[in-house]
């Protein structure tokens, strides 16, 4: 038999409960209490970590309003799941409210059938407008930018710009910046809407216009366009189309969703991962390994060269059996050195500090930081290396992690420079494939070292 709430049980007890439990108790005034509490991302958050069925009925006891602003709040991946459960009418009153740029990343995701669906159902504006975004190139800022815009001409008052303001505001997405065109809509400035408020109804709008404001082609990249918002703090940036047309505005919430996705996927594959769409906690055990395997099969092939390389000097391990107790050693400064390096770079590229032009300086920085490294890392095996075995061995030691060091940073720091160059994502040749690279590199590096230095 269903479980009631009474209206009367504690607050914090309430905030220490999940909605999923409650919704799978059938609780239906606590859920409605709890839905009621908590803010729209809260809630979202919370769906995204259900499972399906549990998800829809959640969803379904939000009123209007709130279930649209909670919907916008869900990755795109997880308002499909939504969409899935609901009957047609409800279906079709969902994404006609939508944003045309939220619709429209939705949509990117989501599968022919689900589109073909929501297109279908869309009034022919609508229809237009998204179909409009999604004809952009993927990973455009077309893709992602808002088309429905207050527009002002470069020749209004004050009073008469804030008409415009008052008439068509309510159709678009934000009138905390408003493009000033020209009669062609080719963009000539922008103006604040706190200039507006704050001076007299007389005062033209051309002369509180920022003439040569930020502003991104609709086909370039959104994260550089997301990126260059960061940069100049603005909070939407104008987007144009080749003839200098304004076609819309990237807005600051679509910037940081941008940015919040590269940086998603920088990370995963810098750990050597797939990217994976959805909630972290709703994704199953198989689908987190499966998107690990691919990138740890590799490694594990690519990390023969190891097993080949200590094959190759089998001989010298032999005579000195002793070298055999830095490897683990060794192998790990110069991983951990090449990964630091290839890290700091990614980074650097992603946020335009350093560009594919810049590489030989790269590799001449990082190959003097590595060296540095080394010097003091090598201060420190020699020390163990004394203890342990000889002062021999600990002198190979010591001139090995100062060269793993120094070549390490140097394939670490060039290696993200050169898959830009070859428009592969640096992220992909970074942390782990450095880090396999070197350990065979670095074998090498200190058998020749032990041979040169004790004749073996």
């Amino acid at each position: 038999m269903p479980q009631t709430h009474l209206p009367d049980e504690p607050r914090a007890e309430l905030d220490e409960r999940s909605l999923q439990d409650i919704v799978q108790n059938h609780e239906l005034h606590t859920a409605l209490e709890w839905l009621e509490t908590n803010p729209p991302h809260v809630i979202a958050d919370e769906l995204a970590r259900m499972d399906n069925v549990t998800a829809g009925m959640a969803f379904r006891l939000l009123d209007k309003d709130r279930a649209l602003t909670v919907f916008e709040e869900l990755e795109p991946v997880d308002q499909q799941q939504i969409l899935k459960g609901l009957r047609d009418h409800s279906f079709l009153e969902l994404v006609e409210a939508m944003d045309p740029d939220d619709r429209a990343r939705m949509l990117r995701e989501a599968p022919a059938k689900v589109a073909k669906r929501v297109l279908a159902g869309l009034s022919p504006h609508q229809r237009r407008m998204t179909a409009a975004l999604l004809g952009y190139p993927e990973g455009s800022v077309g893709r992602y930018m808002t088309p429905e815009v207050v527009a002002l001409a470069q020749d209004l008052t004050v009073g008469q710009a804030l008409g415009v303001v008052l008439a068509e505001g309510n159709e678009a997405e934000t009138v905390y910046t408003l493009p000033v065109v020209d009669h062609g809509r080719r963009l000539t400035g922008i103006v604040e809407l706190r200039e507006l408020v704050l001076n007299p109804p007389e005062t033209l709008v051309s002369a509180l216009v920022v003439t040569e404001p930020a502003y991104a082609y609709a086909t370039e990249s959104a994260e550089q366009a997301a990126r260059l918002m960061r940069e100049t703090n603005d909070l939407n940036l104008p987007v144009v189309d080749s003839e200098q047309r304004l076609v819309g505005l990237l807005t600051i919430d679509d910037a940081l969703e941008v940015i919040e996705a590269a940086d998603s996927e920088d990370v995963a594959r810098q750990a050597g991962a797939a990217p994976w769409a959805g909630h972290y906690m709703a994704a199953s055990v198989w689908q987190l390994a499966r998107y690990r395997a691919l990138w740890l099969s590799l490694l594990l092939v690519a990390a023969t060269l190891t097993v080949s390389v200590t094959q190759a000097f089998e001989g010298t391990l032999e005579r000195v059996a002793q070298l055999a107790m830095f490897i683990p050693m060794l192998i790990g400064a110069g991983g951990n050195a090449g990964a630091q390096a290839a890290t700091s770079c990614v980074r650097a590229l992603a946020v335009g500090e350093v560009r594919g032009s810049d590489l030989l300086k790269v590799i001449w920085r990082e190959c003097r930081v590595g060296l540095v490294l080394g010097g003091l890392l090598a201060v420190l095996g020699m020390v163990v290396g004394t203890l342990f075995v000889s002062a021999h061995v600990a002198v190979v030691v010591g001139i090995t992690l100062i060269l793993i060091c120094g070549w390490a940073a140097t394939i670490g720091g060039t290696m993200p420079l050169l898959a830009k160059r070859l428009k592969i994502d640096p992220a992909v040749v970074s942390a782990p494939m450095v880090t396999t690279l070197v350990d065979a590199t670095g074998l090498i590096i200190y058998f020749l070292t032990a041979k040169a230095v004790l004749g073996v």
